[in-house]
């Protein structure tokens, strides 16, 4: 089951995020999400876990708790779904052609 967990410290690293939930069960991944420009944390991320039980515990657990001086937010994440007629995909048009 995949997480999302937000409003994380900015300091936070995946070995830490991972080390927080695995008190919960078997992490399968953790991915913070960086800015591409400059490779700072965005404050958030995602940790996949093996059961379900397990991911269910720790967002009861971690929902809304201080972390680093943040209240941070744990849910279940969805996949997003793309908008009808598209967008994305293909690529963009040079503008010296």
């Amino acid at each position: 089951m995949n997480i999302f967990a937000g409003s994380l410290p900015y300091s936070i690293g995946e070995a830490e995020l991972r080390q927080l939930f695995e008190a919960y069960g078997e992490v399968s991944s953790v991915k913070l999400i960086s800015d591409r420009e400059t490779g700072r944390s965005k404050g958030f991320g995602f940790v996949e876990m093996e059961t379900q039980e397990e991911a269910e515990a720790a967002i009861r657990d971690f929902n809304g708790q201080t972390l680093g001086g943040r209240q941070i937010v744990v849910n279940a994440s969805h996949a997003r779904e793309r908008e009808p007629g598209g967008g994305g995909g293909g690529r963009r048009p040079n503008r010296n052609e």
